[in-house]
């Protein structure tokens, strides 16, 4: 292995984890970091398969259901601020410890909800826990990967997200009808459990602790990681010098994202994330509902036709992780959120008559929603300096939050009105129009470090 004699500066940590190759470390940590947002996942849909059985359980009004949604949601944006704000001060791997644990915890807590105010203020609680450990999560896995392939590598970590969306489905279909939507929120109480395999298995950034100005813990803890990468891959290679000027303040500021290069990248992915879970959401969170009040399907089959739905966008996602580092992030961005509207707009001009219709112009536009979304994990840490990464992350974390709660709002909104639904889908399909038009602004970041990507300076895009 390759010895740094030298001081560690902030451009050699950089430069050390740029000579890594992937190896069986980098899986490692990824799958410890993947499994915990598999679970953030899994809990935050859970309230979209519990909401058949309580509108007939406790007899919800659409106004209530309305609120069932957001509160989570709205707990999500305020934990997204708050998170990415801590993880630049404290660290990213305590940050998403302190996420698990609230969202274990507060998922253990609603299996006990005696009534709607409680389910409303835990959901909330719970939100906190989601959002703050999501996009630190991002951040993360993307301070600890190189370059090349960073795409692929990243977004098979983002994998984990839709496939804990997909299985809270596949485990609703079989549990609420059989167990009852409190069973549900008891299995949603196991990231709790993972804080242990976290505090063990995953190392603080070297990126992030070098960017604090902790260079002897950054340079100790990359030596440890440089020699379990070197036991399976054998002699690594010297560090390339690294031409970039990094900046090594140590402290975050808001005023970070709207100076020189950052104010062009802050307002369209901050955009991209808005209509990005506008859509989303306003699919996913409705359509159990709208399967069995408006077309009179029955639970399992309403459970079923929104698990197929699913499927259909984890395979966007998969088919996302493999070509990204091939067609680029503005291509992959733009045809997703294209592909939704059309999607969509089809679904509006049909008159969306009956549920298979939904269910298949839905599904389509789940595949094409479904890889934008899992996309901006990736792209929105590849925007910002490491001393405000995380920040970063969680403000586009904060207008995804917006969506996430504005989307399922306005289509309650049109329901309760009396709105058809292709009023509904042609709203859907409209939000992702305008998010097309943003990503053709998105700058690409295809090929590059990080350092590269977001230098301390504000030197031209």
């Amino acid at each position: 292995m390759t010895v740094v004699s030298n001081p560690p500066t902030v451009a050699s940590i950089a430069a050390r984890l740029e000579r890594l190759p992937t190896s069986r470390w980098h899986v490692k940590v990824r799958t410890f970091i993947g499994v915990v947002t598999f679970f953030e996942a899994f809990d935050q849909l859970l309230i979209a398969t519990a909401l058949p059985v309580l509108i007939r359980e406790w007899g919800l009004s659409t106004g209530q259901v309305t609120l069932a949604i957001t509160s989570g949601s709205v707990g999500m944006l305020v934990g997204a601020l708050a998170a990415g704000w801590l993880a630049d001060r404290v660290g990213r791997v305590r940050m998403v410890m302190c996420g698990v644990l609230v969202t274990g915890l507060t998922s253990l807590a609603i299996v006990f909800a005696p009534g709607f105010a409680w389910l409303v203020v835990l959901r909330f609680v719970q939100g906190l826990g989601i959002g703050g450990e999501v996009p630190v999560a991002a951040t993360y896995v993307s301070e600890i990967t190189k370059a090349r392939h960073r795409g692929r590598f990243v977004l098979l970590y983002e994998l984990f997200f839709p496939a804990g969306l997909l299985m809270a489905t596949v485990v609703a279909a079989w549990v609420v009808p059989n167990w009852g939507w409190r069973a549900m929120f008891a299995i949603g109480a196991a990231p709790a459990l993972l804080m242990v395999f976290l505090q063990r298995r995953v190392p603080e950034s070297p990126r992030w602790l070098a960017a604090k100005g902790r260079l002897p813990e950054a340079d100790e803890v990359l030596t440890k990681i440089e020699a379990e990468v070197s036991r399976t891959k054998g002699e690594l290679p010297p560090p390339a010098p690294d031409p970039v000027a990094v900046d090594g303040r140590p402290r975050s500021t808001l005023a970070d994202l709207f100076t020189g290069i950052y104010l062009r990248r802050t307002i369209v992915v901050s955009a991209l994330w808005f209509f990005g879970y506008f859509v989303n959401y306003g699919i996913t969170a409705w359509l159990p509902t709208l399967y069995t009040s408006v077309f009179g399907l029955d639970l399992d089959t309403a459970l079923k036709y929104n698990l197929c739905t699913n499927a259909v966008g984890f395979l966007g996602c998969v088919v996302a992780a493999l070509t990204i580092d091939q067609i680029g992030r503005r291509v992959a961005l733009t045809a997703g959120l294209a592909g939704s509207a059309v999607s969509l707009g089809t679904l509006a001009v049909l008159g969306a008559s009956s549920g298979s219709q939904v269910l298949l112009w839905s599904s389509l536009a789940a595949f094409f929603i479904f890889a934008t979304n899992v996309t901006l994990y990736l792209y929105t840490p590849e925007l910002f300096p490491t001393r405000s990464r995380a920040l970063g992350c969680s403000t586009g974390g904060v207008f995804n939050r917006l969506g996430v709660i504005l989307g399922p709002i306005v289509v309650g909104r049109i329901i309760a009105h009396g709105g058809t639904n292709a009023t509904v889908f042609g709203a859907l399909g409209a939000a992702a129009l305008l998010g097309a038009l943003f990503a053709l602004l998105a700058t690409e970041t295809r090929g590059k470090t990080l350092e590269q990507l977001a230098p301390g300076g504000h030197n031209p895009a």
